[in-house]
């Protein structure tokens, strides 16, 4: 372990962690984005054609749903590697940052979807049924009424969400999609050089303490009930 306390090590290998740590920081944001212009408008549409909806329909939510199930339900190595001639034929690779992408964002897309389900049914009916009194459309209500009402529960869904991406990511490393986990995978295991992996982990535990840290300090910054 004090090796990685040494400039030797880190004139070797500090390199190669900024370069992983870039990779991981691309693929979790671009995946991230992604994800959500997907998961969120079903989260949404869940929510709106759900038994107690305001536009409830049961086919339209049974086949979502369904849809978002089977997208969770699929371990991800097994859906990258499933969807290795999707990849190549969308991006032209399947491995590396580019080729990690698209089976990242086909995999967080459904889990956001859930969550963002679970946060706008917190919201409570009677506000809806206030906006609806008054006569807001289906679009006003879920723009000035959902969204912002369950605003500091959705951003602790995201913390939940990008940190999940960031496993997949490491997860991805597996099979040469680059980052830490394709660092701590070469290195920590095939090389056998345990303080590199000592650091990929801990590089990781940073990163996700960082976004939990920050993504907590928004939601209760913007929780109305908190004030």
């Amino acid at each position: 372990m004090s090796e990685i306390f040494t400039a030797e090590f880190w004139g070797q290998y500090g390199t190669l962690l900024l370069e992983g740590f870039r990779d991981t920081a691309i693929m979790v944001g671009i995946s991230a984005v992604l994800a959500y212009l997907i998961g969120l408008p079903l989260g949404v549409l869940l929510i709106l054609t759900g038994e107690h909806g305001i536009r409830p329909n049961r086919t339209v939510n049974r086949v979502l749903g369904w849809v978002v199930n089977i997208g969770r339900s699929l371990p991800f190595i097994i859906l990258m590697i499933a969807l290795k001639d999707f990849t190549r034929l969308l991006v032209g690779t399947y491995i590396g940052v580019t080729g990690a992408i698209v089976p990242l964002v086909i995999s967080a897309a459904p889990f956001i979807a859930r969550m963002v389900e679970t946060s706008l049914s917190e919201v409570d009916a009677g506000v809806i049924e206030a906006a609806q009194s008054m006569g807001a459309s289906t679009f006003q209500i879920v723009w000035k009424v959902y969204l912002p009402e369950a605003m500091p529960s959705l951003v602790l869904g995201g913390s939940i969400s990008i940190i999940t991406i960031l496993a997949y990511t490491a997860i991805a490393g597996t099979i040469g999609a680059g980052g830490l986990g394709d660092l701590g995978v070469r290195y920590g295991f095939y090389r056998n050089v345990s303080s590199m992996m000592l650091v990929t982990v801990l590089l990781l535990i940073v990163i996700v303490q960082v976004i939990q840290t920050i993504f907590n300090r928004v939601s209760t910054g913007i929780d109305k009930r908190l004030r």
